[in-house]
């Protein structure tokens, strides 16, 4: 045979390595693609879960593309039309300045979900270390930090984000470092209790006989097995820190007045609940979905993650 012939008969040896890696790393996705697939399926087995997801992913909508969507300026007065009802130009009316209510609730969207993320990334950054490091190691260092969690959970929520907005002074930024402040103790209670659940495990005890250090454990078997409560736990805090920045600015403890946010237009339209109702109606509607459709998609996740109910 020739060689060329040979040659071209021969698999190239770059071609084979290639055609390798492709299936080797195709056969390490496929179980996460399948994985992935399965609790679609069972997301979609929860018409709860799936209304909460399409709520959320509406108001997800209006905060990404307020500019877009917003069929006015947020902040352009008109005196003329002041505190006038739902109509074909301002199709939920307009607050005592004359502004369109709804661009002023869809620009609101987009703070409320900012607020949302930055407070529970405050919880979860310092929650999750705490819970790990406490339920991990024990003793004297588990002590101390529960007696801290027990003291901060020994207040109301809400007093004690209020107490903090005191402290640092009022306004959006530091409401939102109040409410994730907050937030640490959930986190690092939920955190302690799955390590507890997870430390004593055979493949923590055969890592730890392998030579692996107490941070690569902690990283690598003990952390992604925590995951799951995490995600449920954070996006019911998403909904939690929403309602809790909507009081604080209703209390004149958030964002300025002329900011969109919710809880400031609660607050400032409640002079006018009587004879202009909508002004109050609609942010607070806002609010009220924004927050259920977090909870019953955190609910729908919990139930979709539980292990217990991979069957159903």
């Amino acid at each position: 045979m020739p060689s060329s012939t040979r040659a071209s008969a021969t698999p190239d040896a770059g071609a084979v390595a290639a055609g390798g890696a492709a299936g080797h790393r195709w056969w390490a996705v496929a179980p996460v693609l399948r994985s992935l697939g399965g609790f679609v399926r069972r997301i979609r087995r929860r018409p709860a879960a799936v209304f909460g997801l399409a709520v959320v992913a509406v108001f997800l909508l209006f905060a990404l593309a307020a500019p877009l969507l917003a069929p006015h300026h947020p902040d352009r007065p008109d005196f003329t039309r002041a505190l006038q009802g739902p109509s074909r130009d301002h199709w939920l009316g307009t607050d005592e300045l004359g502004r369109d209510l709804l661009s002023r609730l869809i620009y609101g969207a987009r703070i409320s979900m900012l607020i949302g993320v930055i407070s529970v990334s405050i919880g979860v950054g310092a929650g999750v270390p705490m819970g790990l490091v406490s339920g991990y190691y024990g003793g004297s260092v588990d002590n101390l930090l529960m007696r801290l969690t027990d003291i901060m959970l020994a207040f109301p929520s809400i007093l004690l984000a209020i107490l903090l907005v005191a402290i640092l002074g009022a306004g959006l930024n530091n409401a939102m470092i109040a409410i994730g402040v907050v937030s640490i103790p959930v986190y690092t209670r939920l955190v302690r209790g799955s390590v507890l659940a997870v430390k004593e495990e055979d493949f923590v005890a055969a890592a730890r006989a392998a030579g692996a250090t107490d941070p690569r454990i902690l990283r690598a078997h003990v952390l992604p097995q925590c995951v799951a409560p995490i995600l449920v736990q954070s996006t019911l805090q998403v909904a939690a820190a929403i309602l809790a920045a909507a009081g604080l600015g209703f209390l004149g403890l958030g964002a300025p007045p002329d900011v969109p946010e919710w809880g400031t237009m609660l607050s400032k339209g409640r002079t006018y609940v009587f004879s202009a109702p909508h002004v109050t109606t609609f942010p607070g509607l806002a609010v009220v979905l924004v927050v259920l459709g977090f909870n019953l998609f955190g609910d729908g996740l919990r139930d979709a993650l539980d292990p217990r109910l991979r069957g159903s």
